[in-house]
């Protein structure tokens, strides 16, 4: 299978650490590219709705290629730290401009994995869960999980042995 990890943070932290485990489990069975949405120049989606008539994004950068890679993909993982109670700007910019090709990302298997610095109790995760079920609902996604981890120094995610090892399970149940 064909996946296409989105990492939504700008770092070098807990969610790259997050993607890193799932891959030792997924690396084996699948194809895996990483989108690394901080290098990507995309500029915001205008709504013009000229990608409805035309075959994409009329923005001359990264919007077509990087959105072409998802269309591909069989299963796309969704990977963000919580920003101020939601997704990273970076996650949400190539989430908006896949717009353009909404309709051929129907059907897709997806993944979610968010990192943020409070316990997975609070109300943040809840909201990224409820936006990423809307858009599975509007897209007929197959969603076969969605992770919150609690990790607030650089590299606390790491030293989390139960998150790791079910990360990593997770990556090797992916069929």
């Amino acid at each position: 299978m064909k996946i296409v990890i989105i990492n939504g943070s700008a770092r070098k932290g807990n969610t790259l650490t997050a993607i890193h485990a799932f891959m030792k489990g997924a690396a084996e069975k699948n194809e895996i590219e990483i989108i690394a949405s901080d290098k990507l120049k995309i500029a915001p989606c205008k709504g013009c709705g000229v990608c409805q008539c035309y075959k994409g994004c009329v923005d001359q950068d990264d919007t077509n290629p990087t959105i072409n890679k998802i269309a591909a993909a069989d299963m796309i993982l969704f990977t963000t730290p919580v920003y101020w109670w939601g997704m990273s700007a970076q996650m949400k910019q190539i989430i908006d401009k896949c717009y353009c090709r909404g309709m051929q990302l129907k059907e897709k298997k997806i993944g979610v994995i968010v990192v943020g610095g409070s316990p997975t109790d609070n109300i943040q995760y809840e909201l990224i869960r409820k936006q990423f079920e809307c858009m599975a609902s509007y897209l007929s996604w197959d969603v076969l999980f969605q992770k919150s981890y609690y990790a607030n120094g650089k590299d606390e995610l790491v030293k989390n042995v139960e998150a790791m090892e079910e990360l990593e399970n997770i990556g090797k149940e992916i069929l």
